[in-house]
């Protein structure tokens, strides 16, 4: 369908666009709002289904606060090519992402920001859990730890994983509750870099992946901050509340954010603008001796 006919309820710059080439050849579309008087980066990894342009509006605050910002499509969604919601290898989002990771970090003289949204939020945590990326800090966006997927599901997303693993199937993600602001839905079912199908590697990644990340929680080695959904219809928020649990409480500030919907940083006002606050605040704290240093 046609996008433009429809306005878009989250709206920012486009960034530059380029593809970077992964070592098994992969092609994976980036996208950058560049600011060359900052030191400060932040890479944006995104969710499900989705893309790195549903991160404009994100993109643009991150622009506003002087932050250098980056995103990319990963593989199997958006316009990166190749079958979507496919992987050649279970850990293929993870390698991508340290991958595109060390390509953004070499423009700093201190690492990164981490930011990932729902399955984004997964891989970063996964990748910075297993020391494949080491950012300065990161920020877990309503984290895909846990699926309301049965115990049955999982199981035979396993079985189909070693014998039909890039099996195109629907993802299910129930879009009318992505937000409470009634045009972000429509939007996004407009959007034609938008998906609705996974394969059984994936999902059995997803539902793998969530699982090790609670288990590792303890040995989180950066600052973080994890903001949750309190009324999340796409993931189980338990799992955010059990990697917040296990934790250490020294580096993770762990935040469930009663009656939101899934996508906190795209729901309706006031709260987008509070959830904005929040984060801002939280970054203010995290970075208050760089800013020292720049008066």
């Amino acid at each position: 369908m046609n996008t433009a006919l429809r306005a878009d309820p989250l709206p920012g710059p486009q960034g530059q666009f380029d593809h970077v080439r992964m070592a098994d050849g992969q092609l994976l579309f980036r996208r950058r709002w560049p600011d060359p008087s900052t030191q400060r980066g932040v890479l944006l990894v995104h969710g499900l289904g989705e893309h790195s342009g549903r991160y404009r509006h994100i993109a643009a605050w991150f622009s506003g606060r002087g932050w250098d910002v980056c995103s990319y499509d990963q593989r199997g969604h958006g316009q990166s090519p190749g079958p979507r919601g496919a992987l050649r290898r279970s850990d293929d989002l993870l390698t991508d992402l340290a991958a595109m990771y060390a390509a953004y970090a070499i423009d700093f003289e201190t690492p990164p920001l981490l930011f990932g949204h729902s399955m984004g939020g997964l891989v970063a945590a996964h990748a910075v859990l297993e020391g494949r990326v080491r950012p300065s800090a990161m920020v877990l966006s309503s984290p895909a730890f846990r699926s309301h997927e049965s115990a049955l599901m999982q199981r035979l997303a396993g079985v189909l994983a070693s014998v039909m693993p890039n099996l195109p199937l629907r993802n299910g993600l129930k879009r009318q509750y992505l937000s409470h602001d009634a045009a972000v839905a429509p939007f996004y079912d407009d959007d034609p870099n938008c998906d609705n199908r996974i394969t059984p590697r994936l999902a059995d990644f997803i539902f793998r992946s969530g699982a090790y990340c609670i288990a590792q929680a303890d040995d989180l080695s950066v600052p973080a901050l994890l903001l949750a959904a309190g009324d999340d219809h796409l993931v189980d928020a338990s799992g955010s509340c059990d990697f917040i649990a296990a934790g250490p409480p020294s580096r993770l500030d762990g935040r469930v954010l009663d009656g939101l919907y899934h996508e906190i940083f795209n729901e309706a006002e006031p709260a987008r603008s509070r959830v904005f606050a929040q984060l801002g605040e939280w970054l203010d704290e995290q970075f208050a001796s760089d800013d020292a240093g720049t008066e």
